[in-house]
């Protein structure tokens, strides 16, 4: 096993900075959780009646938005277009959490368990969980069906919750959580959204915010610790997963439900420039992110570009 080397560990601390410690970062997240958690059993009103006149996600974050199609569908095609889309974005998002889980608890399967890196990781799962059965209600909800992610990516991630790497782990990780998280912050405070899904998503957001801090600290710790084989395989299915999540962010049986051809609506989301934009824009803070810590080198980013999330 090839390890890193002196000369390469100083090289990225100084491109890095100071490490944070990490019982002192995980401690301060356990502050925030124990003051700003929610259960949406609770927090939202289920019994809230579907509000007429209201979109399920804001226009302009609908794939086929200000394309030729979108200007013939009827204001009520698109509106139920947006619904279609917000279910297939809380599907996706279960499926994300669920992989989530899973190598979170690998991630600590071997660490100390009184540690607080420890305990904040079992307070995310539990956060996590609480978000996929507020999802699945959100889509039953909306009186949408669920979007499972096509099969071939649905088995490809059975294979990386076996083999992927700690670092790798984390940045599958952000880039499920980050792109999602901001379309989710234009969404809670648009008024033209349904109430109900406004307040999925504010709750959402507050969380996956400590969510976001865990792994990036972590994913920045890993790229200065981990071997150059890790951080190598790191790049590579990093950027084969930025590929799979382009893929699969909205399921196109979302146009044939809403009554358009299938195949003029994927190609014509893949050739809208406005689409190119939010993709890219809302995955913006994330590639910067990961190019900063050395994650978007050589094959991975090419990867990232064949994406369609980095210009």
């Amino acid at each position: 096993m090839t390890t890193v080397t002196e000369r390469d560990v100083q090289t990225l601390r100084d491109a890095l900075g100071p490490l944070r410690d990490r019982e002192q970062i995980a401690e301060r997240l356990l502050e925030s959780s124990a003051k700003h958690s929610f259960d949406p059993d609770t927090e939202l009103d289920w019994d809230m009646a579907i509000e007429d006149g209201k979109w399920f996600w804001p226009p302009e974050l609908v794939s086929l938005y200000d394309t030729p199609l979108w200007r013939k569908m009827s204001e009520e095609q698109r509106m139920d277009l947006a619904r279609h889309e917000a279910a297939s974005l809380a599907s996706l998002g279960i499926w994300f959490e669920i992989i989530l889980m899973q190598l979170l608890v690998r991630h600590i399967y071997d660490k100390p368990v009184t540690s607080n890196h420890v305990r904040y990781a079992l307070t995310e799962i539990a956060d996590e969980c609480r978000h996929s059965m507020m999802f699945g209600r959100m889509i039953q909800w909306g009186r949408a069906p669920n979007y499972p992610v096509p099969r071939v990516y649905h088995n490809l991630a059975r294979v990386l919750k076996t083999v992927s790497t700690t670092p790798g782990s984390f940045a599958a990780t952000l880039l499920g959580e980050e792109i999602l998280d901001w379309m989710q912050r234009l969404t809670f405070p648009d008024e033209r959204v349904q109430t109900l899904v406004r307040g999925v998503t504010r709750i959402h957001v507050v969380e996956e915010a400590r969510h976001v801090r865990y792994a990036r600290e972590e994913l920045r710790r890993q790229m200065v610790t981990a071997p150059r084989w890790e951080r190598e395989f790191t790049r590579l299915s990093c950027g084969e997963a930025a590929r799979v999540f382009s893929v699969c962010f909205v399921n196109p049986q979302v146009y044939e439900n809403v009554g358009l051809d299938r195949r003029e609506a994927v190609a014509q989301v893949k050739a809208s420039g406005h689409r190119t934009e939010v993709m890219q824009t809302g995955a913006k803070r994330l590639t910067d992110f990961l190019d900063d810590i050395g994650v978007l080198n050589g094959v991975g980013r090419r990867l990232w570009k064949s994406s369609g999330l980095l210009a």
